[in-house]
């Protein structure tokens, strides 16, 4: 009887690790900014599945770099602001990038800078009908 309740507690653990694995740990995080099609955020986990996010650049307010603190300690990440579709001056959403990875500042002053240069382009290319 000990062996069972040793096994089916081997088995619970092994599918705690797989579930852990296949949901939750994130391997690799990345973003894809295209200035004409919009903002692709795509989350690879530990057992080989990706999450695919895809935001309209014509929703894309902005991109900042956001600070919060956490446990007496001053954490920086990266997110897009969502323009509010009844306030052009509004933001209906923050939507945060790089939640697993939590790179440091100067990586995410890099993308920032590139996110912007791409915004930037997208204000002054003239619109077209």
């Amino acid at each position: 009887q000990n062996s069972m309740v040793l096994s089916a507690a081997i088995f619970v653990t092994l599918i705690g690790l797989i579930i852990y694995l296949h949901f939750v740990k994130v391997d690799q995080e990345s973003l894809l900014v295209i200035g004409s099609l919009g903002i692709q955020v795509t989350s690879s986990y530990a057992s080989g599945k990706e999450s695919t996010t895809f935001i309209e650049m014509g929703q894309v307010k902005d991109v900042v770099i956001n600070e919060a603190i956490h446990m007496q300690k001053v954490i920086y990440y990266l997110c897009i602001l969502l323009q509010d579709p009844g306030d052009p001056q509004g933001v209906s959403e923050v939507v945060p990038l790089f939640q697993s990875s939590k790179p440091r500042l100067d990586c995410l002053i890099e993308v920032y800078k590139s996110c912007q240069e791409i915004l930037e382009q997208r204000k002054t290319a003239p619109q077209s009908s």
